[in-house]
């Protein structure tokens, strides 16, 4: 049978966002595989030579809609690195709260979309229904459900609202619970399993090689977590475990990002426990030196970088972004080929898209 290309995409439901993936088929078999960005660039890094350091947090929010907090809370790690500003220790406590509860939400929203990928709508709704319980909790912290503008250069833009610390405990409590329930709901589907293991099967060398960070290398069995490896805000304060897997599949990538809720609810009380009294920001300057920043951050999806470079201006002369899924995107190559086209929505879903970062 002659080989043929067919476009998954750009408009297509496996995709999970604007991009196009060429994928080459022999038969039924996948021989080869090109991923196709850019449809939905926008330029974020040059507006952001347009803006002063303040403008460019809800931006920075922009950059995923699934873990908006995780990128405002890098950009501002990044300008305070520039200025050397010092954070007083409430403010980090509770930006390492939020940004747990925005990990909590973003992987609820990942298991909701791969749950429909293989058609188990039950786990659909019940996700989402769930993903809600935590938005609640960052709306009351942030005032909006999706992009937050939360974190500010110097630490929060407010301190916790009254009742938080009862609402997130009992949040917590009851997520520990759900957790239970997916568990049994997926692991016992014998659709799930069967579409899941032994599929997509990315070794630990080759991630690696590739640059692929977050749950889809820690599933290959590398134990690689900036939180642990290179510790940022309160993180070495907090004790928790790095969730891994050692079989590099579908399966295995989904049992990262279930134990990581696990290691996040724990998290979240600890912070909770831990936070002092306090400030929770300090006045940062308005113009930044002319110097250089940087700033990582273990994202949902990976490892986010931000370098900025300052002109002593109250704008930056320039910021660049790493996003976590353009260096994973690239490697579906070597995860898609040898397997069916049927495997292509299971593979690519396991990998968690999120376009928006992934463009810029």
């Amino acid at each position: 049978m002659a080989e043929m290309w067919i476009n998954m995409g750009p408009q297509h439901p496996m995709t999970h966002g604007l991009w196009n993936l060429r994928v080459k088929v022999d038969g039924e078999t996948i021989v080869d595989a090109e991923p196709e960005v850019g449809y939905l660039h926008r330029g974020i890094e040059k507006i952001c030579e347009g803006l002063t350091y303040p403008q460019i947090i809800p931006i920075a929010d922009r950059l995923c809609y699934g873990s908006s907090f995780t990128w405002s809370h890098l950009y501002c790690l990044t300008a305070e690195d520039l200025m050397d500003v010092e954070v007083p220790e409430r403010a980090e406590y509770i930006r390492v709260m939020a940004i747990e509860m925005q990990r909590i939400a973003s992987h609820l929203m990942w298991l909701a979309a791969y749950a429909g990928d293989l058609g188990l709508s039950v786990g659909f709704t019940n996700a989402m229904r769930d993903r809600e319980v935590f938005i609640d909790l960052l709306q009351g912290l942030a005032g909006s459900r999706l992009t937050y503008n939360y974190p500010r250069i110097g630490g929060v833009a407010h301190d916790l609202p009254p009742n938080f610390e009862r609402d997130a405990l009992r949040t917590v409590r009851y997520m520990e619970q759900r957790l239970k329930e997916y568990e049994d709901l997926f692991d016992n589907s014998k659709i799930f399993m069967m579409r899941n293991v032994g599929i997509g099967i990315l070794r630990k060398e080759d991630g690696i090689d590739l640059g692929v960070t977050g749950p889809s290398l820690r599933a290959s069995g590398a134990s690689y977590d900036l939180r642990k490896d290179m510790p940022y805000s309160v993180y070495p304060e907090i004790d928790f475990n790095v969730a891994t897997h050692k079989d590099g599949d579908c399966y295995a990538r989904y049992r990262v990002r279930m134990d990581e809720m696990w290691e996040c609810c724990s998290i979240i009380r600890q912070a909770l426990k831990k936070m002092p009294k306090g400030k929770w920001r300090v006045v940062a300057p308005r113009n930044a030196p002319a110097s250089t920043g940087l700033g990582r951050v273990e994202d949902p999806r990976g490892e986010a970088v931000m370098y900025v470079v300052g002109d002593g201006s109250d704008k930056p002369y320039r910021l660049k972004i790493r996003s976590p899924i353009f260096v994973t995107l690239s490697a579906a190559p070597k995860i898609l080929v040898g397997y069916k086209l049927a495997d292509v929505v299971v593979i690519m879903g396991g990998l968690d898209m999120c376009l928006g970062e992934n463009d810029r």
